[in-house]
Order: C-alpha cells, then structure tokens, then sequence
C-alpha cells in the first residue's frame, strides 16, 4: 500500500470531487463546504483554495491562509488535511491550526493517525513549531489520532478537547518519531 501526501493544486480531477462528495458538509466540526456542491462550484472553489494558500496574512481582515492536502492511497484521494499558518484569537478557541478527515469508505484503518503526521512534516516546512487541534469531546477517533501523534491535552471543556502537538521534539514528525 502506497500512502503519499500532495498539496492541494488546480489540477485536482472528478476522483476529489467525488471524495468531497462523499464526505459529510460538517462532521465533528471539518467543513467540507464542497459537499452537495456541482462539479462546476467544485472547480470555482478548489482555485479558491489554492490562491487562500499562497497568502501569508488575513485575508479580508478575518480568514487565515489554508493550505490544503490531499491523502492518497494507491493513488486514489482518501483524506483531506488543512493547515493553517497562525490562529486568531477565535481559530484558538473553535478550530486550531489543524483539520482533517477520511472518507467514510477509507475509515477504521489508520489512516487518520497517517495522514496527522504528514500534515505534521508539512507543517513543520511550512515554518510552523506548534500545531493546535481542538477536537470535539465525542470524536474519540480524533483524540486517539492527535495523542497518537504525541499530542498534549491543554484543557478539555464541555465540548472540546485542545491538544496542542510540539514540533520542536523529535524531528516534528508525528508516529514516525522513532
């Protein structure tokens, strides 16, 4: 099995747009704001995307640059992950620096735990020395991952727990620290 992570790019074909289809609009808290959408919207939203990418400040005075990826399995689209440079104070409170989900046809196979740590080496390129993930407490599968990928819980509210990942242990690579 070939596992491969790439960054979102214009070129993303109908084997995406068919995994942000299967992929549910908001579930525990990603926004996949493709869900429902048509291939065309799909086209408009992706070179949205990627431009939100290549930003260094807010954008609009309130959105913080994204960069978007893509998981791969055998080179078939299996996650999504998104990251994010800085956070504001509400991204601190509802969202972190970092996002990710499966397809549900991908799920209960590690992949989760995977595609974390990719986004864990990317980040730390990206100049990135610490990653926020603020889960909601019923997403267990979640916190699994981020504590997997030598996450530290900070605090555990009502409906969220904040795990904060340090890139500076280790090599900042997640599961593959070794």
């Amino acid at each position: 099995m070939c596992i491969e992570i790439r960054r979102l790019s214009i070129d993303e074909g109908k084997d995406f747009y068919d995994m942000l289809q299967e992929m549910p609009a908001d579930e525990n808290g990603f926004i996949n704001s493709v869900h429902g959408k048509t291939y065309e919207e799909y086209q408009t939203w992706l070179t949205g995307a990627v431009r939100n990418a290549e930003q260094t400040s807010l954008i609009d005075g309130w959105k913080v640059p994204t960069t978007m990826f893509c998981l791969l399995e055998n080179g078939k689209p299996v996650g999504l992950g998104k990251v994010r440079l800085f956070l504001t104070d509400a991204l601190r409170e509802h969202g972190g620096n970092v996002g990710y989900a499966i397809r549900p046809s991908a799920r209960s196979r590690g992949l989760g735990k995977k595609l974390l740590a990719l986004l864990i080496v990317e980040s730390k390129k990206m100049g990135v020395d610490q990653l926020l993930l603020t889960i909601q407490n019923q997403n267990a599968a979640s916190i699994h991952v981020a504590l997997a990928n030598h996450g530290r819980i900070e605090k555990v509210t009502d409906d969220r727990h904040y795990i904060w990942i340090d890139l500076s242990i280790g090599n900042g690579r997640g599961e593959n620290d070794k």
